[in-house]
Formats: C-alpha cells, sequence, structure tokens
C-alpha cells in the first residue's frame, strides 16, 4: 500500500511538474530527471544542472522551485555570460552610494531580490574567480557584502546553478574553484541531449503544436508520418530549443492542417532528402531527382554551380532538367 501511494504522489508531482514547466518525457532518462526534480524540490539543498546549451536546465531550476516551499515566492535567474566581470558583482550583490563611478544611489543586487525565494545562476562557469569567492561566502554563511559597502547583508535564497561546461576540468585548470564545485554540486540533475532521447521528440512535437496554438489561432495540426521520420532522426544540436523554434516556424508556415517536410527548415528539408537517399529510396530515378533539386536550391537556383555541386557538365543538367520536368 505504501509502495503504491509513493507511485500515485510521484505520478502527480511529474503532473504538476508539466503543468508548471512544460518538461515531459516518456524515456527513462527524462523520467528519472522528472522524479529528481519531484524528489528535491520540497528540500532546500543546492543543485547543480548540467548539460548542453538548450536541453531546459532553466526549466530544471523553474520546476524544482515550483514545487518548492518557496514557490510563492521571487525566482531570480542570472545568465552569468551575459554580464561583464565588472558589472557582474554590482548585479549579483547590489552596490552602496558611490561606490564607484556612476553609482549615485545605493542599489539591490539579485541576491537581495531573491531573498526567501530562487536563484538561478545559468553558465556558472564563466564566473570569474572573483566573484566566485564572494559566492562561496554566500553559501557558505547565507551573507554577502554590497559593492563598497561595510555591512553584510543577510541573505535566504535557495541556489541553482546550470552550466555546459564540465566543472570539473575548470577545477583542474585554475579556473573554477574546487570549494565552490563541491558546494555546488551538492545534488546534481543532468539534462540529456535530445538526440540521447529521440523517443521523446514525438511527445514534444505535439506538446509544442498545443502550446502555440493556445497562443495563436487554436488550430490543432497533424505531422505527416515523413515530416514526422525526419523530425526523429534529426541531431537536434541546438536540442530542445532548436526543436520548438522548428514547430513554431512549421506551425505559422503550415497551409492545411498537417504539417510537412516543405514546412520546415531547408537544413532540416536537405537532411530529409540525404536521409532518403542513403537509407530508405535505392531508386536511381527518385534520387537523381532529390540530389538535382537539393543542388539547385543550395545555389539558389544557379544551374552552373549545380552542376559544379553534382559533377556533372552544364549541359547534362539542362538534359535532366527537362527529362525530369523540373523547374527551378
Amino acid at each position: 500500500t505504501e509502495e503504491v501511494a509513493l507511485v500515485a504522489r510521484r505520478a502527480m508531482g511529474r503532473r504538476r511538474l508539466q503543468e508548471a514547466t512544460g518538461i515531459i518525457g516518456e524515456t527513462d532518462a527524462m523520467l528519472e530527471v522528472m522524479e529528481r526534480i519531484v524528489q528535491i524540490a520540497p528540500v532546500d539543498s543546492t543543485v547543480l544542472v548540467t548539460g548542453e546549451s538548450g536541453t531546459g536546465t532553466e526549466l530544471v531550476a523553474r520546476g524544482i522551485h515550483a514545487l518548492s516551499p518557496r514557490r510563492h515566492t521571487p525566482f531570480i535567474a542570472v545568465t552569468v555570460a551575459a554580464l561583464t566581470d565588472t558589472l557582474l558583482e554590482s548585479e549579483l550583490f547590489g552596490h552602496e552610494k558611490g561606490a564607484f563611478t556612476g553609482a549615485i544611489d545605493s542599489r539591490r543586487g539579485f541576491f537581495e531580490l531573491a531573498h526567501g525565494g530562487t536563484i538561478f545562476l545559468d553558465e556558472i562557469g564563466e564566473m570569474p574567480l572573483t566573484t566566485q569567492t564572494k559566492l562561496l561566502r554566500v553559501l557558505e554563511e547565507r551573507e554577502f557584502l554590497r559593492v563598497g559597502g561595510e555591512k553584510p547583508t543577510r541573505v535566504d535564497v535557495r541556489i541553482i546553478a546550470a552550466t555546459n561546461q564540465d566543472l570539473r576540468q575548470l577545477v583542474t585548470l585554475g579556473e573554477f574553484r574546487k570549494d565552490l564545485y563541491y558546494r555546488l554540486n551538492v545534488i546534481a540533475i543532468h539534462m540529456p541531449a535530445l538526440r540521447d532521447i529521440k523517443e521523446d521528440v514525438p511527445f514534444l512535437i505535439h506538446h509544442f503544436i498545443r502550446k502555440f496554438s493556445r497562443k495563436n489561432d487554436n488550430r490543432v495540426l497533424n505531422v505527416s508520418q515523413e515530416a514526422m521520420d525526419i523530425l526523429i532522426k534529426y541531431q537536434w544540436p541546438g536540442n530542445v530549443r532548436e526543436l520548438e523554434n522548428v514547430i513554431e516556424r512549421a506551425y505559422a508556415l503550415c497551409i492545411g492542417d498537417t504539417i510537412a517536410p516543405e514546412d520546415l527548415p531547408p537544413e532540416i528539408q536537405n537532411f530529409g532528402e540525404t536521409l532518403q537517399t542513403t537509407e530508405t529510396n535505392f531508386n536511381l530515378r527518385d534520387n537523381e531527382i532529390r540530389l538535382i533539386r537539393q543542388a539547385l536550391r543550395i545555389t539558389q537556383g544557379n544551374k552552373a554551380e549545380a552542376a559544379r555541386l553534382l559533377g556533372i557538365n552544364l549541359s547534362t543538367v539542362y538534359r535532366k532538367l527537362d527529362k525530369y520536368g523540373i523547374h527551378p
């Protein structure tokens, strides 16, 4: 009975997580991530989220906050790499009037603004060593000094950090403090790359279609099998963020009620044609037509350049265009 109740609580937690952030998944890797978020949300431990850019590390942080007792308090997200070294310290910890040129008033930093809530430090590996030292004090003493200040400021925040770098390697290189790494890495969550959880691609696609439908004209679109096959097999170097952008584009460009390969960006269309050529279709005529069209698309209709790409004479290109009825 206790085991059944535990399973039910975790399932309810996953539903709340999906409603709060949109994090979904059916693969073992994503289910493990979701289970971990639900499990650690109620406690105040520091969390380090790792994963490639675009995998959804900020969504993890927002999910932890949304399911935690702090959910009605501020959530402050800071992209460390977006701030210069001199500006970062002031933005994080605030400054006193006259602390530097242009400091005409005292100002609270992100840590004070996040008091009682959660602060998310994205791209933590880009933080300079001097600022790392001050962050370590916040983690250990729950206090900091404003820039130009003399009196410590106490703060109650949960810290979640994220990185797409190997912090252990940065520690070895002397670019990241070892003691800070261990203070941040109390609980670790790794977000898998989309190419490693391709079984989740269809779920994500339909999730994004529903999302854009609610935001726009309430159209509910389908995805053709050919387009779905391409999207599943594509490698997604930009991960979930890239997939979301592709579906948003397809949603906007789709004329009927079904997303087709031609609604996808050119680089993914080209990938689909290459995939068909190399994996599924051994018909010489079909592949010849596909390669000619692909060459013309790449060269924007320049037949001489297309001939060069194809390794054939320009006269052969004209002959095949006429033979196959291809109109660039």
